[in-house]
């Protein structure tokens, strides 16, 4: 029987859905998360899974992102509460959950790394991180050694975007309308986030950090040859002397090099075209069936079903299939040496 484990897929788990339901749900705010009983409801949750033979998911925490939800040590308990409830499913349904990624604040990175040394002792594959902590990017120095420490342990990293319909579409407007923010808004910021790892020199610093971004690398396999020919000699051109220091410093590699040493999933919404795309940049070995579980009508069996339609449309080579439908995931999340 062939084995699909789902790499992206979100949960609430019940005590912290529980601290959830006091945080703001009156306001509006957290409604969709409320309302979806198959984030939360792990009854309802396996009754769509077992509409899928052989299928397993990899648990990862679902948003609204921790550090929106609260500040200082609530917010690191937020974190510690989703990990210490992730580990226990994982635990008790090995049948439903090939493992877990664990959730951070970065508010205070010197929690947070405290919290990656007890996920590492707690069996975590990694963390996921999203694309930006209150507006503010991930190469900021002060968030320098979460990802060593990351990379200390040969853990994974699952980049995750977030933007709120707060960010405006245009300068003269406060509100971005019709959810631009979410259809457009989320890919630009994963595609921002991986440009500012990549020119902050992430990667010279850990050759071998794995990050896998959400949604097949968002606009980056698509704009490939504009990254290749516009971030390569001509990096620059662009920019006045006088702003020299919106320049990244010298790499080691040409720039689309290091995109390409990102990860990415196959939670494109069903689109073979979009999910080809990323496979002929990223690779076989890096892109990694994942669906996005369970945000759809139908409480996640539309994402797993469209999904696996795709890459059937594309009629991989078996070997091929068996590392996107399973294998690759499974050599992510174990511990680099």
């Amino acid at each position: 029987m062939t084995e699909y484990i789902d790499a992206w897929t979100h949960i609430l788990p019940r005590r912290y859905f529980a601290r959830l339901e006091t945080l703001g749900s009156a306001s509006g705010r957290l409604k969709r998360w409320l309302t979806l009983r198959s984030l939360f409801d792990l009854d309802e949750r396996f009754r769509i899974m077992d509409q899928f033979s052989g299928y397993r998911q990899f648990l990862t925490p679902s948003l609204p992102p921790i550090e929106d939800l609260a500040d200082g040590d609530a917010a690191t308990d937020l974190a510690r509460l989703m990990n210490d409830e992730l580990v226990e499913l994982v635990a008790a349904h090995p049948d439903r959950f090939a493992g877990w990624c664990g959730a951070l604040s970065l508010l205070d990175p010197d929690a947070a790394v405290k919290e990656i040394h007890r996920l590492a002792e707690m069996g975590s594959a990694g963390v996921q991180i999203i694309t930006s902590v209150r507006g503010t990017p991930l190469d900021e120095p002060r968030f320098a050694p979460i990802f060593d420490t990351v990379a200390e342990y040969g853990m994974s990293i699952w980049l995750h975007p977030a933007r709120a319909p707060t960010v405006p579409d245009y300068p003269t407007e406060t509100l971005s309308k019709f959810e631009i923010w979410w259809a457009f808004g989320w890919p630009y910021e994963s595609s921002a986030a991986m440009a500012r790892l990549v020119f902050s020199g992430l990667f010279d610093r850990h050759p071998r950090l794995r990050i896998v971004t959400h949604h097949l690398g968002a606009m980056i396999p698509f704009f490939a040859g504009r990254i290749a020919q516009g971030w390569g000699k001509q990096m620059g051109t662009r920019t006045p002397d006088s702003d020299a220091h919106l320049l990244p410093p010298p790499l080691k590699r040409a720039p689309s090099d290091y995109f390409k040493l990102f990860y990415g999933d196959t939670a494109l919404s069903g689109s073979a075209a979009a999910t080809r795309c990323g496979l002929d940049f990223f690779g076989n070995d890096q892109v990694m069936f994942g669906t996005d579980f369970p945000y759809d009508a139908e409480g996640g069996a539309i994402l797993v079903r469209e999904t696996l339609r795709a890459l059937d449309e594309l009629a991989l080579p078996a070997t091929v299939r068996t590392k996107i439908d399973r294998d690759n995931l499974l050599a992510f999340a174990a511990r680099a040496p």
